[in-house]
């Protein structure tokens, strides 16, 4: 989720003015008005213009003790949106999301984003990293190598909104050191 963007350079599939504050519910409806997948620019734009309530998300939070737990909000062919809660310490597989874009608002917590890049000779290399905090968003383009999660000394819960387009599907996985990619199903169960 590493992509600096500009949104004033964006062109919307469902218009929405860039500096119109949008309820939850809003989002939710316009997300669900696409027909085709929304620009990066647009939906970081609808993310950080969103208000998000407690009590708008208390329909889509709960944790799991093995690891972060996705709660599906929406979706349709073009978009799809995520509520991710993270106990101390969960983290993703080092991820790509295999030809879909994304953004990620952190309601409430702290993010730590590790950013990698790949090496056809070494494998997978360490970039950078950096953390997010409550109301920041961040943004990842096609491609993007990356592991989000909550950091073990955090003390805290991590709840994130996720939106990507198209949606998600099966995501290839990288280690560190390795040319090898595998592939990933994220998991939705509620065990």
């Amino acid at each position: 989720m590493s992509t600096h963007i500009k949104t004033e350079e964006a062109t919307s599939h469902q218009p929405v003015e860039r500096a119109q504050e949008l309820t939850f519910q809003e989002l939710v409806h316009c997300l669900n008005a696409q027909v085709s997948p929304p620009a990066l620019e647009d939906i970081n734009s609808w993310l950080q213009n969103v208000r998000i309530t407690d009590d708008d998300i208390k329909p889509y939070v709960g944790f799991k003790e093995a690891n972060y737990w996705r709660h599906r909000v929406c979706r349709n062919d073009a978009v799809e949106m995520l509520v991710l809660c993270w106990r101390a310490g969960h983290k993703t597989p080092i991820h790509d999301h295999n030809g879909s874009h994304g953004v990620v608002k952190v309601h409430a917590g702290v993010l730590r984003e590790c950013i990698y890049k790949y090496d056809a000779t070494k494998g997978l290399c360490d970039d950078s990293d950096r953390q997010c905090q409550t109301g920041e968003v961040t943004g990842a383009g096609v491609p993007d190598i990356h592991r989000l999660g909550n950091p073990e000394d955090s003390g805290q819960d991590l709840i994130t909104v996720h939106v990507y387009a198209p949606p998600l599907g099966v995501l290839k996985t990288y280690k560190v050191g390795s040319p090898q990619i595998d592939l990933y199903i994220p998991d939705d169960s509620d065990s």
